[in-house]
């Protein structure tokens, strides 16, 4: 096989309490046993933005596992290497044929394995800083938003024995202070850009979220054959997998495996300008994360090596970071690595400090965009609109597999982070109107962006119309034809049409009609909330009256050795609530429809019996009754108790919210 070129391999992790050091550890030891020519040519960084002893400790031993889990991976051909789901089932058998001494090999790996998750589960800040010693001192007395830059190489593979091979392992806290913006996800994948191009420099570096584990041993290979196979290497920018989820909910109740988006959007997207970006599972060329455009004319060619000066302007101030990107930019693919990681602590450190940027092109023209809370998508628009195309890596087995959040706050927090950075991007200078004006995105490619980028714009809209209903039916009137006029037709057509088109093409990706009904449910519900919150946050953001803050969602997955959903409940697909703001809407919707219905339901008995005629008609009542049915596990949560019951603070406020609508239609 010919030479490949190197690979630096990023996991993201911000919080030890939402994302559980165990979850970040099967993804890294899924990285570590991945299949490779050369493992020399490979090295994993893991960012911590927590800065949490705990998940250095856990990161420290699972290093040392895998000096045993790596070589077992290869040896027996395992297929799926994160140990919780490897060993969540049964050991395989082939031909009827019992290998004892691979049974006894299992045994004996699956045993250590536990006793790794014990320690791990059982970690606490305290016994660590007691017992680690030296080791863990730069963590005494760092507070999570205030500290310095920590770098520690947990493995060099130059240490390996022969045939024990496995790839670097480095832990990485970037320095937080009070006074310094820092960017959420961007600024973590920024930090490590730097640290890796000091440390390893490979010119090829993928980037997986810490519960994204890697479930096909061969994708790096599959990734180098696009990043490698075309002609002309405009056409892979960088290589994206389609996210999909492992132990997923059955009928996904909370609407978000995204397994018809990826289908439909995805695969329509690959014959545009390519694949968004989608913040996990994606291999980048380092250069095009670098910001140099594709060489495809005379204009956007780079025109020789760029200077000292030029590079100090854009990179900074690192004699060492300054270098490693002249020969990045210069395109050598095959490049070693530096061998010894050690010797390149203090210059990783110097390039994590969190001023480094200040007076660079960090964060703008180099490196993950900042100004969103999807930096993702807005980096692949950087990207697209520079003129590169990108790939999708669809492999079987998937490439990468997560946990989709279970639960109403874990969804709608993710829904809504994800609607603030889209609107965030569609209002700023990164839009995708203006990147096919004045720079080199498609037409068809700014349309597919607008799709998503316009998801929180609909919600104003969508809350009129279901207000719309409920209005109707208190001041007894009516905007819809009566079922007797022709014109009913009209919109009883396009509301037939509409559903049954969307339920085909569930349909047509091997879905349940359950599904499709969970999805469309749960995206009446998101923009009732979710994205009407992250509209006024907007908003209010752009008004100079508040700021946007990023919420990590929680990570639920069980990574013992039973595998599984890792979930105690009953019943995980009911709906669960909190008393966060977000809850609020749909439950003052969902009470005002019901008291709507019932008060034209009176009107309509009473009316009937007095031989009374006219007001609203049956599409009121449909409008209504079907808001209803949207928010059903609303009116379950209304009389339900616990968890699974809405919040009486919340329940107070959408009462106060109902009585003064109510009021204002029937005052006069």
């Amino acid at each position: 096989m010919e030479e490949l070129p190197a690979v630096d391999m990023f996991v993201t992790t911000a919080d030890p309490a939402l994302e559980p050091p165990l979850i970040t550890v099967n993804t890294v030891l899924s990285l570590l046993a991945l299949d490779y020519p050369d493992v020399g040519r490979l090295a994993c960084y893991v960012s911590d933005d927590g800065c949490s002893p705990v998940t250095c400790y856990a990161l420290r031993e699972a290093a040392k596992f895998a000096g045993l889990w790596v070589p077992f991976c290869k040896r027996h051909d395992v297929g799926v290497r994160a140990p919780f789901m490897y060993f969540s089932s049964a050991p395989e058998v082939g031909n009827g044929t019992v290998d004892h001494e691979f049974l006894e090999s299992w045994a004996l790996m699956k045993s250590q394995y536990e006793k790794l998750a014990r320690r791990i589960e059982n970690a606490d800040e305290g016994t660590i800083m007691r017992d680690g010693g030296d080791e863990f001192a730069e963590f005494i007395d760092a507070e999570r938003g205030n500290h310095p830059t920590i770098v520690k190489v947990l493995w060099d593979n130059s240490k390996s024995k022969a045939g024990e091979e496995f790839p670097h392992l480095v832990y990485l806290s970037r320095e937080k202070s009070p006074r310094h913006r820092h960017n959420f996800k961007a600024g973590a994948m920024n930090v490590l850009t730097r640290v890796s191009a000091v440390m390893t420099n490979a010119p090829i570096m993928l980037n997986v979220d810490c519960d994204m584990f890697a479930n096909n041993p061969q994708v790096a290979l599959h990734a180098m054959c696009l990043l490698l196979g075309f002609d002309d290497e405009i056409h892979s920018g960088f290589v994206q997998a389609p996210q999909k989820f492992y132990g997923g909910l059955k009928d996904d109740p909370f609407g978000n495996q995204m397994q018809v988006i990826t289908k439909k959007i995805g695969g329509g997207l690959a014959g545009i300008q390519g694949m968004f970006y989608g913040g996990t599972g994606c291999f980048h060329r380092r250069k095009v994360i670098y910001g140099v455009p594709p060489p495809d004319t005379v204009k956007h060619e780079m025109k020789g090596s760029p200077s000292y000066k030029e590079l100090q302007a854009k990179f900074g101030s690192s004699k060492e970071l300054i270098e490693s990107s002249r020969n990045i930019i210069s395109g050598d693919l095959l490049a070693r690595p530096t061998v010894d990681l050690s010797s390149r602590v203090e210059m990783a450190k110097q390039v994590g400090d969190c001023n480094y940027e200040a007076g660079t092109c960090w964060g703008q023209e180099i490196g993950w965009v900042y100004g969103s809370m999807t930096e993702d998508i807005l980096t692949g628009l950087r990207i697209h609109a520079a003129g590169w195309e990108s790939a999708l890596l669809d492999t079987e087995p998937p490439a990468f597999l997560g946990c989709a959040p279970t639960g109403g706050p874990a969804s709608l927090t993710q829904f809504k982070r994800w609607a603030t950075g889209l609107l965030e991007i569609l209002i700023s200078q990164n839009s995708p109107i203006l990147g096919t004006i004045f720079r080199r995105l498609q037409l068809r490619q700014c349309l597919a962006y607008l799709i998503v980028e316009a998801w929180p714009v609909r919600a104003p809209f969508e809350l009129c119309y279901a207000l719309l209903g409920p209005f109707c039916l208190l001041t007894n009137q009516s905007f819809l034809p009566t079922a007797s006029d022709e014109g009913f037709r009209i919109p009883a057509a396009l509301f037939l049409t509409y559903h049954i088109y969307h339920l085909m093409e569930y349909k047509e990706c091997g879905l349940s009609v359950r599904a499709w009904w969970n999805n469309h449910r749960m995206q009446r519900i998101t923009s009732a909330s979710a994205w009407l919150l992250a509209f006024l946050t907007v908003i209010l953001k752009t008004l100079g009256l508040s700021e946007t803050v990023f919420e990590v969602t929680r990570k639920e997955s069980s990574t013992s050795s039973d595998g599984g959903a890792g979930t105690d409940e009953a019943d995980p697909g009911l709906f669960t609530f909190d008393s966060a703001p977000v809850f609020i809407p749909v439950t003052v919707l969902s009470m005002l429809n019901i008291v709507a219905l019932a008060v034209a339901a009176w009107r309509a008995v009473v009316g009937a019996a007095a031989g009374v005629h006219g007001g609203p008609g049956i599409g009121e009542f449909v409008c209504c009754g079907w808001i209803v049915l949207c928010f059903w596990p609303f009116v379950r949560g209304l009389v339900s108790r616990g968890k699974y019951g809405i919040p009486w603070s919340v329940r107070v406020k959408a009462g106060l919210i109902v009585a003064a609508f109510v009021h204002i239609c029937t005052r006069n």
